[in-house]
């Protein structure tokens, strides 16, 4: 019986497993071939923008990558129409953006007003002659490090309808030109009866400028006042703030961060080591600095002092004491353009340890030309120390009147250009000079954004519509919503202390070979 049942039990598994084997054929095959389905099908769904990248949903923090709009952009600017196809064809958009840096999207079209909820304002005054070319990259550079407010005191180039238009249309930009009407009110200013200032009074060149320079940041300090702003600052245009110490390059965070009962901030300055004679754009082709003092060791700053300055008067080029920021506040005057004071007390300063300003000296060959135009003194070295108050400064206006080209150039070479590359070299080392890029990367890539190109165009174009009279009006109706403040500043006379009577810090040289006493 078993042997008869053997038989018949075989050929019924080989029949059993030919006819299931196709069928397991077909489900492996469909097993494989659906997920690569689903997946082709997502592909080509996402990369036709109609459902999301999930990965967008997981992460809290959207930075994108150089050159990609979002999904969001990409889908609005199919859905309006012709004119949103004219996106660059590498995938940038119209508008200018900073994906490496959270808060670094520049919306100059809007307008920039303190609000209650707002953490803190900074403004910035100067009093320059400078160019577009010039100006504006010192604009946008600081706005997109947090500053939001400019008071821009021109004359000169500045002041010539072209620029001044220009300038005039930047959100939280005000303009104020030196009119006759500016000057009968500085005049009534209460600087000319004190005497803080009045050794510099009645000077040329330089003299003439700081004092003037005083004048304007007093009459800042109350725009500052009515603006709603925290911190000002008076920066030149061919020097720029260097947020160094905060994560995110940020002066707004770095003042936000300063203990309340802190009235001014000192930043020590930075001095630029060109290392070409041919430079054209500073704030893009400079990277080497010169370290500040008090940014250094005493044994290293003193100890290579002499081969850091190459022959010239001092370690800098000019000024070594740095610029300040001030809490706005009542009382506050300032004290020279390197610092501030308050008349009514002895305002608490904190040095800050990283940040820096940085100050492009120099560093055009034509720099030597045009500093030389803009002085009428003799070129002996008794005569300029009427006009200058820094010994480089005088030997370059020397150099300026008296060399030929050719001269010059070899003059600018050995004390301006470092072309020893052993000696840059060491200094480098030895942390004297340092590279910063910073600077460098934001302005070229607010070239390359068109942010520049954009405002020039947008003034033109505006001008064509409404003519020279809007550009007039609004000018005459900044004079006037600032004059009050003005009158209120330059009239007001309050009882002086012997502190408030210290007088202003001029542009100072850094430390000399003798060591400073402890």
């Amino acid at each position: 019986m078993a042997g008869l049942l053997w038989p018949s039990s075989k050929p019924s598994v080989s029949s059993s497993s030919s006819t299931s084997s196709p069928s397991y054929s077909r489900l492996l095959l469909f097993v494989t071939l659906l997920p690569l389905s689903l997946a082709c099908l997502a592909f080509v769904l996402q990369w036709r923008g109609e459902i999301d990248d999930p990965v967008t949903h997981w992460s809290t923090d959207h930075h994108e990558f150089p050159g990609m709009a979002s999904i969001h952009e990409k889908r609005s600017l199919r859905r309006s129409g012709s004119d949103s196809r004219c996106v660059d064809l590498l995938g940038q958009s119209r508008a200018p953006s900073f994906p490496y840096f959270r808060d670094w999207n520049l919306d100059y079209q809007s307008d920039l007003k303190p609000k209650a909820s707002d953490p803190i304002w900074i403004c910035i005054t100067t009093s320059t002659s400078a160019g577009l070319e010039q100006t504006l990259p010192w604009i946008f550079y600081h706005k997109v490090i947090g500053v939001s407010t400019f008071y821009l005191f021109v004359e000169g180039k500045a002041a010539s309808p072209n620029v001044s238009r220009v300038l005039e249309t930047i959100p939280g930009v005000r303009v104020v030109h030196r009119t006759k009407e500016l000057e009968e009110q500085q005049a009534k200013s209460r600087i000319w009866n004190e005497t803080w200032l009045s050794s510099f009074f009645y000077k040329p060149c330089n003299y003439e400028l700081f004092v003037k320079q005083s004048l304007n940041m007093e009459m800042a300090i109350t725009m500052a006042q009515d603006g709603n702003m925290d911190w000002i600052i008076h920066l030149d245009t061919d020097e720029l703030i260097h947020p160094a110490g905060t994560p995110e390059y940020s002066l707004r965070k770095l003042l936000g961060n300063i203990s309340s009962d802190v009235d001014v901030v000192i930043f020590p300055n930075y001095e630029s080591s060109v290392e070409r004679d041919d430079i054209k754009e500073p704030f893009t082709e400079v990277s080497m600095f010169k370290k500040n003092y008090d940014h250094l060791p005493r044994d290293v700053y003193f100890g290579s002092y002499k081969e850091s300055t190459r022959g010239n008067p001092n370690y800098f080029l000019t000024y070594g004491n740095g610029k300040a920021a001030a809490r706005v506040q009542d009382h506050l005057r300032p004290n020279g353009a390197h610092r501030w004071h308050n008349y009514r007390k002895s305002p608490k300063e904190v040095k800050l340890e990283e940040s820096a300003v940085l100050h492009y000296t120099y560093p055009r060959f034509s720099d030597l030309t045009s500093r030389r135009d803009r002085c009428g003194c003799k070129p002996t070295k008794v005569d300029v120390k009427r006009c200058f108050m820094l010994e480089f400064d005088r030997s370059a206006f020397i150099i300026a009147s008296t060399a030929s080209s050719e001269e010059m150039l070899q003059w600018y070479r050995e004390r301006v250009v470092w072309t020893d590359k052993q000696l840059k070299l060491k200094l480098l080392r030895k942390g004297i000079l340092t590279r910063i890029y910073a600077p460098m990367v934001i302005i070229q890539e607010l070239r390359e954004a068109g942010v520049f190109s954009s405002v020039v165009t947008s003034a033109h174009m505006s001008l064509s519509k409404d003519g020279n009279s809007s550009s007039n009006t609004l000018s005459i109706t900044r004079e006037a919503s600032q004059a009050a403040g003005r009158r209120r500043v330059l009239e007001l006379h309050l009882d002086l202390d012997s502190e408030s009577q210290e007088s202003a810090i001029p542009p100072q040289s850094p430390p000399g070979l003798e060591p400073l006493s402890e």
